[in-house]
């Protein structure tokens, strides 16, 4: 039976925090806000470009007003579609694992809170888009993760039943997908999680690329049985 092994993107695949400071904090400047640093846009990520403006604008001033964040929105998509992977790197291991479980018949897919453009914009440009049978980022349906709906799309777009995956996170949010949808969950310890991520209950935890297709295989057996 086909199985499918579905991941994030931002910190998890991909270190995608330099290009997202960059559009981030051109449009800070152009609301006469002080840069954030990497420190402070980590804990900003997750769950798209709303919640990263409205944390960015309340660490450096007053609150971004509900009116002017559609604007600052559009701002920090056109900033950041111009250039999405300028000093974006794939983490170490990344695709050699990648070949390794298409290699094996595993169907590969993301599902990611970034917008959804921007996700395959930044997949072809950093040409991980061949590995990948689907990717589904915010606004492709109208519910994003935590909500396991999401999800529920990939693997359905993968052509196999969600009990048939499992996902590859970094985050709070990640887990709570998984919980969700009532998969595995895989960990990786270099993303923009707000604790470590050892501390976040993912059913294993990996320290490199390359441990993955081993542990990928573990938890397919262990849900087999």
């Amino acid at each position: 039976m086909t199985q499918a092994v579905i991941f994030d993107l931002d910190g998890t695949l991909i270190d995608s925090l330099p290009d997202v400071m960059n559009a981030l904090n051109t449009v800070l400047a152009d609301n006469k806000r002080r840069p954030v640093t990497r420190a402070e846009a980590t804990l900003m990520v997750g769950g798209g470009a709303e919640p990263l403006l409205e944390r960015a604008f309340a660490v450096t001033g007053d609150s971004l007003v509900p009116e002017r964040l559609s604007a600052c929105v559009e701002a920090f998509a056109k900033y950041y579609r111009a250039n999405p992977a300028t000093e974006t790197t794939v983490f170490e291991g990344v695709v050699p694992a990648l070949q390794v479980l298409v290699n094996r018949g595993l169907r590969l897919g993301i599902c990611t809170n970034k917008p959804h453009q921007s996700a395959l914009q930044v997949l072809e440009e950093l040409s991980l888009d061949v590995h990948f049978a689907a990717c589904f980022g915010k606004s492709s349906v109208p519910f994003h993760k935590p909500d396991r709906r999401h999800y529920d799309e990939v693997a359905q777009a993968l052509g196999v039943p969600t009990g048939n995956s499992l996902y590859v996170g970094d985050s709070e949010t990640d887990v709570e997908t998984a919980r969700n949808a009532g998969v595995p969950i895989v960990m990786v310890p270099f993303g923009y999680s707000r604790a470590p991520a050892a501390t976040l209950g993912g059913d294993r935890l990996i320290g490199h690329f390359s441990e993955l297709p081993d542990v990928v295989d573990e938890l397919f057996a262990e849900m087999a049985r």
